[in-house]
C-alpha cells in the first residue's frame, strides 16, 4: 500500500513539473527559437540519461550495448523533433490547444501498431479511435469556418511522438528500458547540438534562470516518472498522465490569457475518454493473452 501511494505521488508530480515545463517553454520560444531551447534542455537530458545509465545494473558498457541501433537512432531523432515541434506549438497554437490535441496519441499509437509492430486492433478499440477523432475535430472547429492551418503543428507533433512510442515498443523486445533512455538522450543531445548553434541568439540574463529552471524541471519530471513506473503499473499511470492536459490549460489560461472554447473542451473530453478506453483494452488484452500462454 505504501508503495502504491508512494507511486501516486512520484507520478504526480511528474505530470505537474511536466505542465510547468511546458509554461517554461511556452515563455522562452516567445522569446528565443525554438532549437536553441531544445538544445540546451537536451544538454541536461543528456547529462540525466548517462548518469541514470552509469548506475544501472551493467553500467554504462550495458546501455550503449543495442541490437537495433539503425531504430534508436530513429528514436532519438524522432523525439528531438516532436520536442522543437511542440514547445514550438505553445506560442503558436497556445498550451491548452496543444495538449488537447497531442491527447489524442494514443489512438494514433493503435493506429501505428497494426502496421508496424503486427498488433490486432479489434472492432471496440477501432470504434473508440473513431470516437476520439471525432473530439479531434471538436478541438480544431475554427470558429471563423475555416480550418486553421497551424494546428497542423501540433498534429504534426502528436503523429511524432506516436511514431516514437511506436519504435520504442519495437526495440523493447531486444533492448532494455534503460538502452532506450540512454539513447533518447544521446541522440537527442547529439542532434540538436549540431543544429542549435545556427540558431544562436543572446540570452538575457533573468531569462537563463528560466533556462536553469527548465533543465531542472526537464530532469525531475523524469525522475519521477521512472520512479512512479518502478512502483506502479504502465496501465495505472498512463491515464493520469492526461492530467498534464488540465495543468497546461490551468497555466495556459492563468498566466497567459489563452481562451477555451466549448467546442475544444468537449472535444478535449472525448478524446481523453477515447485515449483512457483504448490504453486500458489494450492492456486486458495483454492480461488474457499471457493468461494464455500460462495456462
Amino acid at each position: 500500500m505504501k508503495s502504491n501511494t508512494a507511486g501516486y505521488v512520484f507520478t504526480l508530480l511528474a505530470i505537474s513539473i511536466f505542465a510547468i515545463q511546458d509554461g517554461i517553454s511556452k515563455h522562452l520560444v516567445s522569446a528565443y527559437p525554438p532549437l536553441l531551447v531544445a538544445m540546451i534542455r537536451y544538454w541536461a537530458f543528456m547529462l540525466f540519461a548517462v548518469a541514470m545509465a552509469s548506475r544501472s545494473p551493467g553500467g554504462l558498457r550495458s546501455a550503449v550495448r543495442t541490437k537495433r541501433p539503425t531504430l534508436q537512432l530513429a528514436r532519438g531523432l524522432l523525439l528531438a523533433a516532436q520536442i522543437v515541434v511542440a514547445i514550438s506549438s505553445f506560442v503558436i497554437v497556445g498550451l491548452a490547444h496543444s495538449q488537447a490535441i497531442f491527447s489524442s496519441g494514443p489512438l494514433m499509437v493503435a493506429m501505428l501498431s497494426i502496421p508496424i509492430l503486427g498488433e490486432k486492433v479489434g472492432w471496440r478499440r477501432w470504434l473508440a479511435i473513431c470516437i476520439g477523432f471525432v473530439g479531434v475535430l471538436l478541438i480544431l472547429k475554427p470558429e471563423s469556418g475555416l480550418f486553421d492551418t497551424r494546428f497542423l503543428v501540433p498534429l504534426g507533433g502528436a503523429l511524432l511522438f506516436s511514431f516514437y512510442v511506436v519504435l520504442t515498443r519495437y526495440v523493447s523486445r531486444e533492448d532494455s528500458a534503460m538502452t532506450s533512455f540512454f539513447y533518447t538522450g544521446v541522440v537527442g543531445a547529439v542532434a540538436m547540438s549540431c543544429i542549435g548553434p545556427f540558431f544562436w541568439t543572446t540570452i538575457a540574463p533573468h531569462d537563463w534562470v528560466f533556462m536553469g529552471i527548465l533543465c531542472l524541471t526537464g530532469v525531475s519530471s523524469h525522475y519521477f516518472l521512472i520512479r512512479a513506473y518502478d512502483l506502479l503499473d504502465a496501465v495505472v499511470i498512463q491515464p493520469l498522465t492526461y492530467l498534464q492536459l488540465v495543468f497546461s490549460a490551468i497555466i495556459g489560461v492563468a498566466i497567459f490569457g489563452e481562451r477555451l472554447s466549448a467546442t475544444m473542451i468537449a472535444g478535449a473530453v472525448i478524446v481523453v475518454a477515447a485515449g483512457i478506453f483504448t490504453i486500458w483494452r489494450e492492456h486486458a488484452l495483454a492480461r488474457t493473452r499471457l493468461k494464455m500462454e500460462r495456462t
